[in-house]
């Protein structure tokens, strides 16, 4: 489902955080406040090439004048990393989307974060939130050594938080987790670790996570079904080896798109009649029993026909 046009933005400030890791300040051309936000949100940026890419927020949320992300540049990733380096100095224009907030810190009881590498981004604002909140938490946050971000900032905390070089003891990290809510954000093996671990120890409810990257879901295997675009009233079949996304663009609707993998909602597509076969990352279990939406670039159907509001 789209959001409200990008905004037209400016790289203000271009600050080193750790070897690879740079933050960029942006701030609206029209010098009206950015759309507000809450800590864990993100949003769609889009680059000079016109790739879009998903960044967490990371900086304040009462600030109303900037938002500020951090890229890691991977060098053998998708190119978009790469290009934010490369293209985002200060001065420099890019089209920012509204927030998105489908990583939102709730409740008030006691939390434990976990982040690895760059998972950080998101977690950083929670942890600011946890504190000026009064609430019991503390973070784990694992690099590689001497590639710790915002190391300032975590710094003034104390003992909260746990930096640590290398891998994450993750049985060590569940078997201490006291606290209601366990919050992570990191390469997709961590998360995957820590959720397995948390389930045999009776406690997987607890966990919310935030990817990256999509686990090895297969988007293209299975039945044809039938798919009708409400709005249009075209039927059109979606093929064994094709995606609804590109069954939807077949048939003439030019649907929005990012991630294509099923972690940032972009192609989210109202579900009006039948049932759906969830293969996102991003949906809660209860929104996937819901049935209420999809994700057109990896979820199909479970029964012959859908009925999509697009």
């Amino acid at each position: 489902m789209s959001g409200p046009d990008p905004r037209a933005m400016r790289v203000d400030v271009a600050r080193w955080q750790a070897p690879g890791v740079t933050s960029y300040d942006l701030v609206p051309l029209d010098g009206d406040a950015v759309a507000a936000w809450e800590p864990g949100a993100h949003v769609d940026v889009h680059l000079p090439s016109g790739t879009v890419r998903q960044y967490s927020l990371c900086g304040e949320p009462a600030d109303p004048g900037r938002y500020r992300i951090a890229v890691l540049e991977v060098v053998d990733g998708r190119g978009g990393s790469c290009e934010v380096h490369r293209a985002l100095r200060p001065g420099a224009e890019v089209l920012v989307g509204a927030p998105r907030h489908d990583f939102a810190l709730d409740g008030a009881g006691s939390v434990l974060f976990v982040a690895g590498g760059i998972g950080i981004t998101p977690i950083l604002p929670m942890v600011a939130a946890a504190e000026a909140a009064g609430r019991d938490w503390r973070l784990v946050y694992a690099a590689r050594p001497g590639r710790h971000a915002f190391t300032a900032e975590l710094v003034a905390y104390g003992p909260r938080v746990e930096r640590v070089e290398g891998t994450l003891d993750l049985d060590g990290i569940v078997a201490s987790a006291h606290e209601s809510a366990v919050y992570a954000c990191g390469p997709a093996g961590m998360l995957d670790d820590l959720a397995a671990r948390l389930e045999s120890a009776g406690r997987g409810d607890v966990l919310r996570t935030e990817r990256f990257s999509a686990p090895a879901l297969v988007a293209t295997d299975g039945d044809t079904f039938e798919i009708e675009l409400a709005r249009t009233g075209t039927s059109v079949l979606v093929g064994s080896e094709e995606t609804v996304l590109e069954a939807i663009r077949r048939a003439g609707v030019d649907h929005p798109s990012s991630c294509e993998m099923g972690i940032c909602g972009t192609c989210e597509v109202k579900v009006l009649a039948g049932t759906v076969d969830h293969r996102d990352d991003l949906l809660t279990p209860a929104e996937q029993e819901s049935g209420a939406t999809m994700m057109a670039c990896v979820s199909r159907s479970a029964c012959p026909k859908l009925v999509l509001d697009a």
